[in-house]
């Protein structure tokens, strides 16, 4: 018995170490779209008011978690069954990171014309912010699903072969480390400057070390966030790009002689714009057909 029970500790260790050394690759190989989960994802999570910044963070964060508690299992499953399903998930998956980014570039060059406030106007009621605040969540865990998506297939295409158990943990320990590294560093963005305000009242409004670093926080949010709103749309189309030359052969042996970041811009834009014109299209008619 305990011959038996010290060899059932050797293969746990065992099988540990090949998973350690696989989800150092595999983390490796999903670095490129964690910066870009990242990017996407501070730009979706900013433009709150500061006391609604971490609820809502947290209100993400939990649908990310749901989100790998979803796909995980349906991964596992069609990578066993249905290894085609996965590519068409993925490509209409890109279909609309593609269209979120186009829209976004379009709304900044022709935006969109906001209704003026008239005495006629409904004046807003107080569920107006909880109502356009759900509806950024919302978009948010939609687009954090999506990324998601993306992130296990690539975890999943680095340990194919290896053992179903392996594979299980690898695959789930980078999926939520995922969330937990990428949200971790989003609240940090979020709260540079309530950090800087505490510096500068531990500096007691005097020239030092401490309120340098605070006013340097305070002015570099403002920066960091219109940034990460430019990064967030560029790693939209980079992302969306990606996935279809990846997944799509003539789009991957397409315009081979260009760096790939930039067929991967030239296809994602392409693709978003042929998209944005259907929405636009079925918007317009719907309401002909409305009136």
């Amino acid at each position: 018995m305990a011959s038996g029970f010290f060899a059932l500790l050797d293969d746990i260790a065992a099988l540990m170490d090949d998973v350690v050394v696989m989800s150092k690759i595999t983390t490796k190989k999903t670095a490129g779209i964690l910066g870009d989960d990242l990017a996407v994802n501070a730009e979706k999570a900013t433009g709150f008011v500061s006391s609604r910044e971490l609820p809502v963070l947290w209100a993400i964060t939990k649908g990310s978690l749901l989100n790998k508690l979803i796909i995980l299992p349906i991964a596992f499953l069609l990578s066993s069954f249905l290894p085609w399903a996965i590519t068409i998930i993925l490509i209409f998956g890109g279909v609309y990171l593609a269209y979120e980014g186009v829209e976004k570039v379009v709304d900044f060059f022709v935006p969109h014309k906001k209704h003026s406030a008239t005495n006629n106007d409904f004046s807003l009621t107080e569920k107006d912010p909880i109502v356009i605040e759900q509806k950024k969540i919302k978009s948010a865990i939609v687009t954090d699903f999506i990324l998601s998506v993306e992130i296990v297939i690539i975890a999943l295409g680095t340990v194919l072969g290896k053992p179903i158990s392996s594979q299980i943990l690898v695959v789930s320990f980078v999926a939520f480390l995922a969330t937990i590294g990428v949200y971790g560093i989003v609240a940090l963005i979020v709260r540079m400057d309530d950090l800087g305000f505490k510096l500068l009242k531990q500096s007691k409004n005097q020239k030092n070390f401490l309120s340098v670093i605070g006013n340097f926080l305070i002015k570099s949010l403002p920066v960091v966030i219109k940034s990460l709103s430019v990064i967030g749309t560029i790693a939209l189309i980079l992302v969306a790009g990606g996935i279809f030359t990846h997944n799509i052969d003539f789009l991957h042996h397409f315009l081979e002689e260009i760096p790939l970041f930039i067929k991967d811009t030239i296809v994602g834009l392409t693709v978003g714009f042929i998209a944005f014109l259907i929405v636009e299209s079925f918007k317009k008619s719907f309401k002909i057909f409305k009136k």
